[in-house]
């Protein structure tokens, strides 16, 4: 059965789905902080919280394996070195997503997730 176990699909085909939440991962650990729609803000919440406690582990598989998702090498190896002291005594929810006002040309919920 696949009752319930559905994803976002973002109106996108799997592809492009996959390259666009890589895309929105990789600024968004580099940056700390972007603006994007809802939507995309709480599908784009569990990829970064993956990556992060792949980060916490910090096993070389778990750093072969975020290497693969993240685009950059120097932003993994600055993440698996300030994640430990970052969120060693965090259990998760290493997000947070700010509701904003809605986008001027199609009236889309925007809103800003950021990096506790």
């Amino acid at each position: 059965m696949r009752h319930r176990c559905r994803v976002k699909k973002l109106s996108k085909p799997t592809d492009q789905r996959r390259a666009l939440l890589r895309s929105l991962a990789t600024e968004l650990i580099r940056h700390g902080r972007i603006t994007t729609t809802l939507v995309r803000a709480k599908v784009l919440r569990s990829e970064v919280d993956k990556m992060i406690t792949l980060a916490k582990n910090g096993s070389l598989s778990a750093r072969r394996e975020a290497l693969g998702y993240i685009f950059d090498k120097q932003l993994v190896h600055a993440l698996f070195e300030q994640a430990p002291t970052r969120y060693g005594t965090r259990q998760g929810g290493y997000t947070r997503i700010l509701h904003t006002v809605p986008r001027r040309g199609d009236n889309a919920q925007m809103a800003i997730i950021e990096l506790v």
